[in-house]
C-alpha cells in the first residue's frame, strides 16, 4: 500500500526559499527514498503559495496548489485558474481546507464545483474534511454525520481522489487527535470512501510515526512542520 506524505506551507516561505527547499528535497529523496518512490510505496508532494509556485518537472515529488478557481481564467481578482496552474504542469490541487471554509466564506456549493471542475481536468484531489470541537463532543453519530456530510456533493469514487482528515481544533493548535480517535474517525471514513485517507492536525516528525501506523491511515497531510525541510524529511522517513 502507497504512503503519501504532504505538504501544506500555506502563506509561509518566498519563492526564493521554496526553490532552495526542492533542491534539499530532491537531494534527500533521491538519496533515501528513491526506490519507495519507483515502487510506488510511497508518494510525496508539496503545496506552496502562488507566488512560489514552481514548474512540476521534479523527479521524486510533485507540486500541487492550495486553490484554484472553477474557471480556466477571467474576471476572479485574487485567484488563480486552470490555465495558470497548466503552464506549471501541475495537475494536484487542495480543495476544501478548513481555513477557506472558515476564514474565506468557502461554502458546500463552491467547493462541490471546484471539485467537479478540477476532477474534469483530471488533478488529483486531495479534498480535506473535518469537524471543529463542538461537533466533536456531540459524539460519533453526530461526527458521522458531519463528515458524511461534507463528502455528499463530491464523487467519493472519483479515481485521483485522496481525502485528508483535519480535525479543526487540532489544526495549528500543536494538539494532535489521540491515536484512538484518529483510528475511530478513520474506519467511519473508510466506511464512506475508498480514497486514501490521510490524517492532518499539528502532524510532526514526533508523532508522524505513530500516526502512520494507525489501520486506514494511508499517509500524512503536514502544516508547519512541513516548512524545514529537515523536518519534512523526518517525517517522510517515518513512512519507510
Amino acid at each position: 500500500m502507497k504512503t503519501i506524505i504532504a505538504g501544506n506551507f500555506k502563506a509561509n516561505l518566498t519563492r526564493k526559499q521554496v526553490a532552495a527547499y526542492t533542491q534539499g528535497l530532491e537531494k534527500f529523496l533521491e538519496s533515501q527514498c528513491a526506490d519507495s518512490i519507483k515502487n510506488h510505496k510511497l508518494q510525496v508532494d508539496i503545496f506552496p503559495s502562488y507566488t512560489a509556485l514552481l514548474e512540476d518537472n521534479f523527479k521524486h515529488f510533485h507540486i500541487g496548489t492550495q486553490n484554484g478557481y472553477f474557471a480556466l481564467s477571467g474576471g476572479f481578482t485574487g485567484e488563480i485558474g486552470l490555465l495558470q496552474l497548466q503552464e506549471f504542469e501541475i495537475h494536484r490541487i487542495l480543495i476544501g481546507h478548513s481555513e477557506r471554509r472558515n476564514l474565506l466564506g468557502e461554502n458546500s456549493e463552491c467547493i462541490a464545483k471546484k471539485f467537479r471542475f478540477y476532477a474534469e481536468a483530471g488533478f488529483e484531489i486531495y479534498y480535506c474534511i473535518g469537524e471543529d470541537l463542538q461537533t466533536r463532543e456531540k459524539g460519533e453519530e453526530a461526527l458521522k454525520n458531519f463528515l458524511n456530510a461534507q463528502l455528499a456533493n463530491i464523487d467519493v469514487s472519483y479515481p485521483k481522489l485522496v481525502v485528508a482528515y483535519e480535525p479543526i481544533w487540532a489544526i495549528g493548535t500543536g494538539v494532535s487527535a489521540k491515536a484512538e480517535q484518529i483510528a475511530k474517525t478513520h474506519k467511519i471514513l473508510a466506511e464512506m470512501t475508498q480514497a486514501p485517507l490521510l490524517y492532518g492536525g499539528s502532524v510532526n516528525a514526533d508523532n508522524a510515526g505513530e500516526i502512520l501506523k494507525i489501520p486506514n491511515v494511508s499517509g500524512v497531510l503536514v502544516g508547519s512542520a512541513s516548512l524545514e525541510m529537515e523536518s519534512f524529511a523526518k517525517i517522510i522517513k517515518s513512512a519507510l
